[in-house]
């Protein structure tokens, strides 16, 4: 949504309620069974990182060449990585993981520390923003819910999350 917004794009969304999903039509019409569904005219797309890689082709959010397009698609793996461990503790570890999440937050969030420190452009590839980028940024906020000090030993990441959200 936001690198759609960035371009001067709407998005239109159709909220599928609990009723209608169990209904069990509009899960039977999704190539893997799930949502979200993204369509760009007649492209219809099933999965979060194929509708991201899509919209950062489509809006030159995608790195200058293929070197930089292929580690944006790296950090964007990274970021997933760290989305999934996320997930699992909201959805099934939440009260007995926790803490030990907060805990080692610092450590799974010091490569994109060091990375975005290095790069020096306050982005993770290149001089412009990619998908990761947007994505990092998404995971970021979720993760600042959980835990409103988990950038304070990360100054870089913490400029990107302010970069970001002017």
């Amino acid at each position: 949504k936001m690198m759609l917004a960035d371009n001067g794009q709407q998005l239109k969304e159709n909220l599928v309620t609990f009723d209608d999903w169990m209904k069990g039509d509009i899960k039977a019409s999704c190539v893997f069974g799930q949502l979200p569904k993204f369509q760009d005219g007649d492209l219809v797309l099933y999965q979060s990182n194929a509708m991201l890689r899509h919209l950062g082709r489509k809006h030159a959010a995608y790195g200058k060449n293929d070197s930089e397009a292929s580690l944006i698609d790296m950090m964007n793996d990274g970021v997933e990585d760290l989305r999934l461990k996320y997930i699992k503790l909201i959805y099934q570890e939440y009260e007995t993981g926790k803490e030990a999440f907060i805990k080692d937050l610092p450590n799974h969030l010091k490569p994109f520390e060091a990375v975005l420190a290095k790069n020096k452009s306050g982005f993770l590839v290149g001089d412009q923003i990619s998908f990761a980028d947007y994505n990092l940024f998404d995971l970021l906020l979720n993760l600042k819910v959980l835990c409103p000090t988990c950038l304070d030993s990360v100054p870089a990441l913490k400029s990107f999350v302010d970069k970001i959200a002017a």
